[in-house]
């Protein structure tokens, strides 16, 4: 028996191992394949009985796993994070949330015909999202930048809210159903132990924290221990108070100045990783399929309530007053995926609502799991459709991650805002951090491939990673967890591996990495640039200004870094591949000394060529407008000459034309005398002969006798 109970144990935490692997792998939330392990496991294989292993343990390690899990969620509560990112989320974790909890409510009650005191308590359950799931949908959907933000923000603060409301109405449950102790006094206790309780434990822990009374090596355990005693004491005192006690403890300790809960976090996060894979396969492995499916259509009715009634409703309401278009309120309204904090809550008030006999509390369990897969599986396959759909997808992934928030990254980062590039910059160094806040410049502090970043690090519109830390040992994890996440070209590290013993303790494929500005460009040398004088610079390489011109004024030390297509495109150069640089782009660059110098003396250079070039011109300009002078005075003098020819042919011409006109003139003035001395002629002629013509009519009979003689007579012959 102890070595079943052995083995069990082992292949929870392997499985729980691997189906986190699964999830990161696919880009799906761990809780698909925790879910799909532990139903089969359990009710589908039958090897894994939860109650049968733990027996009496299991509601123990069920309520300490919960307690952990809405501890470390509480943790994340900071109030000052929530106004600084806008009224939505604050809309969302309050009216949005109790808007969701009005409506899940009744329709558990008259869908099922749940009680009103469970269905209160299944509403307040399915209130929360969480980052578990809302991260791993939003890489794989890439929504806009800032409806990421709402949704990723939204399922930070809303878990610890959610999972305190759902502890407050289960304390009225169970104080309400023990009719031995009167419920507004128990309520009462339950609520000033909760809220007392655990503001002063987490306030001296916090005071504990600032004056270092912990080392360093148990200041982690520490508080995990101060905690877990915490809690065990609240339910001693007054039962089922200490999950409201340690989720206060936590929202103290998150919001208390001057204490650092960083390396607290890091710690509870992967301690929470570890207890929801076990605990969700522990949960699924307990549930009964048949209950489930006894759910029916009611069962369906309230998972559409909870993804076509209570969501959209309280996005649109929460809303009101923002700048949120409508398409991004409907892509809101369709993503709300419940996760780990609705199903182990669930499972352990479930098991308490039973042990006092509450009728319905076995319902909880199902209904809960069903919105969990319901959601989770119907929004993961459309989530990225719909997007598309309204429009609300990111662009080209143009961001950059920079590991290291040296001067160097700090100013580049300045350079590539200012081109409207988004930059996040990452660093275990809280000095570095401090000085990029002062400059406006996004930061994440701590580990950027750690679980915390995962979940609170906006990577929306990031599409590269430039590791460019001192921290040897941290950047091939840092490399590793986003060429896996992002692809091995996506992601470019500086080379810091300097002695022959360091190359031979890394891969050949991370060395590949390492080539990021040139191969021979390490995080000591662009170090001692800037301790030197270096600046950044952006030149614009157009067709009169090329590459080859920026080579010849600043010389080979310039180190060319980034540069800037018009599409807006970023393109980091490496060692990877000879240096192109087409024309039309924006240049940013790092100058040491040595290239500014040049520069210097370069452009003087070019100032006196340009000033001999341009005297040359001048004097070329003077010459050729003499010339052009003279050569207009040629012109204009032909052009006279020209003229006073063809005033000449046309004075000759009209000479010609006047003699011709003259003699034809006179030609025609002859002609017209000739032909009036003939018409006179003729008429003369015409009258001699009308005469003789009348003459002879009056001598014709004589005329007769004449012609006769004159026939006779020879004389006449």
């Amino acid at each position: 028996m102890v070595e079943h109970i052995t083995g069990m144990l082992a292949l929870i935490g392997v499985l729980s191992l691997l189906c986190q692997w699964i999830g990161w792998k696919l880009r799906l939330p761990a809780i698909l394949p925790l879910l799909l392990c532990g139903l089969l496991l359990g009710p589908g294989l039958g090897i894994l009985d939860p109650d049968e292993i733990f027996g009496d343990l299991l509601f123990p390690i069920i309520s300490l796993g919960v307690a952990v899990i809405l501890f470390e969620g509480a943790l994340t509560l900071n109030f000052k994070e929530i106004k600084e990112h806008g009224r939505m989320v604050t809309h969302l974790v309050t009216i949005g949330a109790f808007i969701t909890w009005a409506c899940i409510a009744p329709a558990a009650h008259y869908l099922l015909g749940f009680d009103w005191a469970i269905a209160m308590l299944f509403g307040a359950l399915v209130v929360v999202t969480g980052p578990t799931v809302i991260v791993p949908m939003l890489r794989t959907v890439q929504p806009k930048s800032n409806l990421a933000s709402i949704l990723r923000w939204e399922g930070i603060v809303i878990d610890p809210i959610g999972a305190l409301l759902a502890v407050l109405v289960f304390e009225y449950i169970a104080v309400a159903a023990d009719p031995t102790t009167h419920v507004l006094n128990a309520l009462g206790l339950t609520l000033l132990l909760g809220f007392g309780l655990g503001a002063a434990a987490g306030y001296l822990t916090g005071l504990a924290i600032r004056k270092n009374l912990f080392p360093h090596y148990l200041r982690n355990t520490a508080v995990l221990t101060i905690m877990l005693g915490i809690f065990v004491g609240s339910n001693i005192i007054q039962e089922e108070s200490g999950l409201l006690t340690v989720t206060v403890m936590g929202i103290w300790l998150a919001n208390m100045r001057g204490v650092d809960i960083a390396d607290i976090l890091e710690f509870k996060e992967t301690l929470t990783v570890l207890l929801i894979s076990a605990l969700f396969i522990l949960l699924a492995a307990r549930l009964d399929s048949g209950a489930m499916l006894d759910l029916g259509f009611g069962g369906l009715g309230v998972l559409l309530v909870v993804m076509f009634i209570a969501r959209p409703l309280s996005i649109w309401v929460s809303g009101l007053g923002t700048n949120l278009s409508s398409n991004d309120k409907w892509f809101l309204s369709w993503v709300a995926p419940r996760g780990i904090v609705a199903a182990a809550i669930s499972s352990l008030f479930a098991i308490k609502l039973e042990s006092v006999g509450l009728e319905g509390a076995s319902s909880i369990v199902p209904l809960v799991f069903l919105i969990i897969i319901g959601t989770v599986v119907i929004q993961s396959l459309t989530a990225g459709r719909w997007a598309k759909f309204l429009g609300v997808k990111e662009g080209s992934n143009q961001g950059l991650l920079i590991f290291g928030a040296s001067k160097f990254s700090r100013e580049l980062a300045s350079i590539l805002m200012s081109k409207n590039i988004k930059v996040i910059l990452a660093d275990n160094n809280w000095d570095s951090i401090r000085q990029a806040r002062m400059e406006n410049i996004p930061v994440y502090f701590g580990n950027p491939a750690s679980e915390h970043a995962s979940n609170y690090m906006d990577l929306s519109g990031i599409g590269r990673v430039l590791v460019m830390s001192p921290y040897r040992q941290l950047n091939p994890l840092v490399t590793f967890h986003f060429q896996d996440l992002m692809g091995t070209e996506k992601v470019y590290g500086l080379n810091n591996a300097d002695s022959a013993s360091a190359r031979h303790q890394l891969s050949e494929s991370y060395l590949k990495r390492l080539c990021l500005f040139g191969e021979n460009i390490s995080y000591a040398k662009i170090a001692t640039l800037m301790a030197k004088g270096a600046v950044l610079k952006i030149t614009n390489i157009t067709e009169n200004f090329t590459f080859e011109h920026f080579k010849k004024r600043y010389g080979e030390t310039a180190l060319p870094l980034v540069y800037l297509t018009k599409e807006g495109k970023v393109k980091v150069l490496s060692g990877v591949e000879a240096i192109v640089l087409p024309v039309g782009i924006e240049l940013i660059s790092l100058l040491p000394q040595e290239a500014q110098d040049q520069a210097v003396i370069q452009r003087a250079l070019d100032d006196e060529a340009d000033r001999q070039a341009k005297a040359l011109a001048e004097a070329e300009a003077k010459v050729a407008a003499e010339a052009r002078a003279i050569r207009e005075a040629q012109e204009a003098e032909q052009r006279a000459i020209e003229k006073a020819r063809r005033k000449e042919e046309e004075l000759a011409l009209f000479e010609e034309q006047e003699k011709a006109r003259l003699l034809a003139e006179e030609e025609a003035t002859l002609i017209k005398q000739e032909t009036s001395e003939l018409a006179k002629e003729l008429a003369a002629n015409e009258k001699a002969k009308a005469a003789m013509a009348s003459a002879s009519t009056d001598k014709e009979p004589q005329s007769t006798d004449t012609m006769s003689e004159e026939k006779s007579d020879p004389k006449t012959l």
